[in-house]
């Protein structure tokens, strides 16, 4: 028995393996230590009047059963009748027993010792460590026996072993071992014990991990080990992991989180706790800590990288507290809570909570101040970058109250103050504040006021003159805003565009970047889009420097498939099919301008945009582009050279054949083509536009009809007009245009092109049998303007539905 434990245990419950270890001895064990009713050895041994000794407890038990059942009060052992309950400790007997159980467990100790090896029998370990388990939960103070003999990193050694068996029953002891033992947490504390329990937590076996929770939760009741387990990389991320698991028991996840609760001691945990998204202990402890520790917290968070459902929550739980401290606090603590507000007001969500809360007056405050109570230029940035965040959030800024003036973001004085603080900081602080001006001029509510404001302080030649900033950032905010800007201003920044000042070359400059495609790039496009189209002078200095042979190259590289894959390819593709189409405008006034278009071969270029399908708005300027260059084919026609007659038919005129002259346009009647002259009837652009009538976007069908209403034109042939779009199949579609009236532009558009088509008369009366199309000229007729009123009058009269001699109206051409 000296050498081995005995071949008789039995991995049963740990009642069992008590009673185990309990037989296991090496003296003899003697018949008086033993209680005639457990049969086992006594630790409480009492004597009756007659002398029998027993267990205390067991023979409690005897004397309440006897006196439930109403049976005699009698000793067990000899049953003869006892006169009183009373029981005398046996001290001597009890000293003995002890005495011989600890010379015995001195022994197993021993054993134990010589079996804690990762040579020994798997089996030999099992019983060696739930020895070393039963001996610390029999008495409390047997765990300086088992510390004094240092089985502690014996039983750590364990873990390393290769049976599943041995690292969980090693994990399991080591718990009790620890449990309510400080002196033993601090030698578990040594080395790497503690990083070598958190790698079972990511193992692969689920009792492992059960068994490593458990055993850092109570090593985490230390204060001490708080720091060690949270300096393990990896543990509190696994933790974290763990309480939001849905594969582990719901013991473990519980264990997990009582784990995280007792590592909060910690600000270092609790901000990696806030790292890995358990971010309410950082926001306790900065509602409820104290002024340091609010500090700190503050100072962490704005740090921190947080998705946007943890912005909500943060704006929620402490916006309030942090809006507080940047009003009233220290500077230190002020630039804390700014830094936690840039954090989380970049989401539109969490961005609206921190408006309710109160943040524009103390935010507008921090960026005008002067004097001694001012920030630093560079919280002033912080506090301008918050501003632009808070502006992005879609709410209405003209009825915020900001101030005891109740005054708005938007009202003239704060807005000048924004222009003044713009002009008088460096480049970092001017980009915010731009982009908080770009974020005032989205909403139609507001952008009024600011453009007022802009205009009254003199501010647009300075705005524009950003364009040429070296700094990207400001050089994008600028051209973003003057974006905004040009709908309501546009002929005041074209103005400020034309010139020597250079910045129309700049923005061209930014086109033309042989990068791919930025959002720069389409932002400066949009703004030269949205510029006055019929502004001759801005588009002369275009063609002078080149923008538009530079602005096509492009349009036909992104049609080439050469430009992929950018976010930013549809706008600027738009944008730049806008700015393209600027020439089409001036085609009367500028020479040049022609002479561009033929060189380039602008109309079959806009006529293949037509079918940029799932592009309306590039398909809609094409169309209008295609009618702009058709209201100038009539101009361009050239009429053929007749030869002249020889000399006897210009005697007598009566010999002279008339030459016959082929190849000439129906519609123009002369030489057309579709380079030169852009002639519709060239290139299939006639079938592309006549396709589009039926597009669900109305004003792409607008601008097809006006492009397709060239052909039936004062100064053409309007009957060979209407040929031509019978035969591309074209009548229809521009009645059903009429028969749809989907808004009133469309409406007067096609009355206008069908009373030119009603002209032909086996159309008129092949129409006048359509109570459809009449329904829709008589609702014209009715309901329309003056003008659509006269000319449903007339289309009426071709299908014989009002007489010729009515006279309603007067008439008109």
């Amino acid at each position: 028995m000296a050498g081995s434990w005995d071949e008789s245990y039995d991995h049963g419950s740990q009642s069992d393996e008590s009673y185990q270890f309990e037989r296991l001895h090496i003296e003899p064990i003697y018949d008086a230590f033993i209680c005639p009713l457990t049969k086992q050895i006594m630790r409480d041994p009492v004597t009756l009047e007659n002398g029998q000794t027993f267990e205390r407890e067991a023979i409690e038990k005897w004397f309440r059963e006897c006196k439930e059942s109403g049976r005699k009060l009698v000793c067990p052992l000899t049953l003869k009748e006892l006169r009183t309950t009373e029981l005398n400790p046996s001290i001597a007997l009890r000293n003995t027993i002890e005495e011989w159980n600890a010379r015995n467990e001195s022994v197993q100790l021993d054993m134990a010792r010589r079996s804690l090896s990762l040579g020994s029998p798997e089996k030999d370990i099992l019983q060696s460590l739930k020895f070393v388990q039963y001996l610390c939960q029999k008495s409390r103070s047997n765990k300086h026996i088992v510390r004094n003999a240092e089985l502690i990193p014996m039983i750590v050694d364990m873990l390393k072993s290769s049976s599943r068996r041995v690292r969980s029953r090693a994990l399991e002891t080591l718990r009790i071992v620890a449990e309510e033992d400080s002196d033993n947490k601090d030698i578990m504390a040594e080395g790497d014990t503690v990083r070598t329990i958190v790698k079972f937590l990511s193992h692969e076996q689920s009792k492992e991990r059960e068994e490593a929770v458990s055993l850092l939760y109570e090593l985490s009741k230390s204060e001490a080990l708080c720091e060690k387990i949270g300096s393990v990389n990896g543990a509190i991320l696994i933790l974290v992991g763990m309480t939001s698991s849905k594969s582990e028991n719901l013991l473990t996840v519980e264990k997990a989180d009582k784990t995280l609760e007792n590592l909060e001691k910690s600000e270092n945990n609790v901000r990696q706790m806030a790292e890995n998204g358990r971010l309410q202990p950082l926001l306790t402890l900065l509602l409820e800590g104290p002024p340091e520790t609010k500090l700190a917290m503050a100072s962490y968070l704005g740090e921190l990288v947080l998705n946007n459902e943890v912005k909500v929550l943060v704006a929620r739980t402490v916006g309030s507290s942090l809006i507080n401290i940047m009003r009233i606090g220290n500077m230190q603590s002020r630039e804390a809570a700014l830094k936690a507000l840039n954090q989380i007001s970049s989401h539109e969500a969490s961005a609206m909570i921190l408006i309710e809360a109160g943040i524009l007056s103390p935010l507008v405050k921090d960026l005008f101040t002067v004097g001694a109570n001012q920030l630093p230029m560079r919280l002033k940035e912080v506090s301008a970058t918050i501003l632009a965040n808070i502006v992005n959030s879609g709410c209405d800024f003209a009825s915020i109250p900001i101030g005891p003036d109740h005054q708005t973001l938007v009202s003239e004085d704060i807005v000048h103050n924004l222009l003044h603080l713009i002009s008088n900081t460096g480049p970092a602080i001017e980009c915010k504040l731009l982009q908080v001006l770009v974020g005032l001029t989205i909403s139609p509510t507001t952008v009024i006021s600011v453009v007022s404001a802009i205009i009254s302080s003199g501010a647009t030649i300075s705005l524009v003159q950003f364009i040429e900033a070296p700094q990207k950032d400001l050089r994008m905010a600028s051209i973003k805003l003057l974006q905004h800007l040009s709908p309501h201003m546009g002929q005041e920044l074209a103005g400020c565009l034309r010139g020597t000042a250079g910045q129309l070359g700049s923005l061209i400059k930014i086109i033309s970047e042989n990068i791919s495609i930025t959002e720069e790039q389409a932002a400066a496009v949009g703004l030269l889009a949205d510029l006055p189209e019929r502004d001759v002078g801005l588009t002369r200095q275009m063609l002078d420097e080149g923008a538009f042979q530079l602005v096509t190259s492009r349009v036909v590289r992104i049609r080439q498939g050469e430009t992929r894959g950018s976010r930013f390819v549809t706008p600027y593709l738009e944008g730049l099919v806008r700015v393209l189409s600027r020439i089409t405008f001036v085609l009367a006034d500028e020479p040049d301008a022609i002479a561009l278009c033929r060189e380039h071969n602008l109309a079959a270029l806009f006529t293949e945009l037509l079918q940029a399908n799932g592009l309306d708005n590039v398909q809609m300027v094409s169309a209008m582009a295609l009618e702009n260059l058709s209201q100038e084919s009539k101009n361009l026609t050239r009429l053929p050279e007749l030869p002249l007659p020889g000399l006897c038919g210009s005697i007598f005129p009566c010999f002279s054949k008339q030459p016959v002259i082929t190849g000439l346009c129906r519609v123009h009647r002369g030489v057309c083509s579709q380079k030169e002259t852009f002639c519709l009837l060239e290139g299939q652009a006639l079938e592309k536009l006549v396709a589009l009538l039926d597009h669900t976007n109305e004003k792409v069908v607008e601008a097809s009809l006006a492009a397709l209403s060239t052909l039936l034109d004062d100064g053409v042939d309007i009957e060979k007009g209407v040929m031509v779009l019978c035969e591309a199949d074209g009548i229809k579609p521009i009645l059903d245009v009429l028969m749809e009236n989907r808004t009133e532009n469309l409406k007067r558009r096609a009355v206008w092109a069908v009373e030119r088509i009603l002209r032909t008369d086996d159309i008129a009366y092949e129409v006048s049998g359509d109570p459809n199309v009449s329904t829709a000229l008589v609702g014209a007729f009715q309901h329309g303007d003056y003008r659509t009123r006269q000319i449903a009058e007339r289309a009426l009269k071709h299908v014989d539905k009002i007489p010729n001699f009515s006279g309603i109206f007067p008439m008109a051409g």
